[in-house]
């Protein structure tokens, strides 16, 4: 199944997609289908599907957006010696970080960018999972048991702002209204193997990112185990695991985002995202 939330006469609506319908779903929002687990009602009023009317999936978030760091060895060695004093040796367990969930726009929405804020602003093609069931100290073995679903995010970072606050990722990672998400969350049976992904990301037609999930240095189960480790996630907790090589700050000359600029972000599974830099004042 493929998860989405639509506009529709005014209001954002959870729904799924089925072919060039939307199936509008009485509840207030996807979270609320995940919590009603097994129970969700699936059926409800249909209406014809436009990409215009989607938004991101997930709009409601009891934390902030969980994310992974250095997840893709390739990714952690191109920026070697690029980290402006910040360099450190391969981490021996998956790095965690947070974003403000207000860093959240939907598939087709503009990124929002200010040149006065940051100099450096970088694209993160990632796959991301959504929590279905609550769990603690999750063990490897059941930690796929826990997904509700599948979707893109752009991790679109300011590398400037991040080197500038003590090392820690959080300042850079959650300026507003610059992550998009979806295009829908695609449900584990649909995708399959989440570790045979392929993931994409062009930057005004150009490709810059082009790798498999299976180049992650931890898998999606070995990653939802080690966070879970006397940590509680929830149902709807989003999670993104880490971007492949090929960012802009790696680059040689670097590749920085700029006003008017388009990113594609893609993956073979789950569809594609589309978004444009706007200015927009956030200093």
């Amino acid at each position: 199944m493929r998860f989405v939330t639509v506009t529709y006469a005014g209001a954002e609506r959870p729904g799924v997609l089925d072919d060039d319908e939307v199936v509008l779903l009485p509840y207030d929002d996807l979270v609320a289908v995940i919590e009603a687990g097994a129970d969700a009602v699936l059926t409800g009023e249909r209406i014809p599907f436009r990409e215009q009317d989607l938004r991101a999936p997930l709009r409601r978030f009891r934390r902030d957006v969980l994310c992974t760091g250095w997840n893709y060895w390739d990714h952690f060695e191109e920026s070697r010696g690029k980290r402006e004093g910040q360099d450190v040796d391969r981490p021996e367990h998956p790095t965690f970080f947070t974003k403000g969930p207000d860093v959240v726009v939907g598939p087709y929405d503009p990124i929002a960018y200010d040149p006065a804020l940051s100099a450096k602003w970088d694209y993160e093609a990632e796959l991301a999972l959504v929590i279905g069931r609550t769990g603690r100290s999750i063990k490897v073995e059941d930690a796929l048991d826990h997904v509700w679903g599948y979707t893109l995010a752009n991790d679109v970072s300011q590398r400037d702002l991040q080197r500038a606050h003590g090392g820690q990722w959080l300042k850079g990672k959650s300026i507003d209204a610059t992550m998009p998400l979806g295009p829908w969350i695609v449900t584990p049976d649909e995708l399959g193997d989440p570790q045979d992904v392929r993931l994409t990301c062009l930057l005004n037609g150009e490709v810059m990112q082009d790798a498999s999930t299976k180049q992650m240095a931890y898998d999606i189960a070995t990653l939802i185990s080690e966070l879970s480790f006397g940590m509680t996630l929830r149902p709807g907790d989003l999670l993104l695991t880490g971007t492949p090589s090929g960012i802009g700050n790696a680059r040689e000359p670097q590749v920085f985002l700029k006003e008017g600029d388009e990113v594609v972000t893609r993956a073979d599974k789950i569809g594609e995202l589309r978004n444009t830099l706007v200015y927009q004042e956030l200093s």
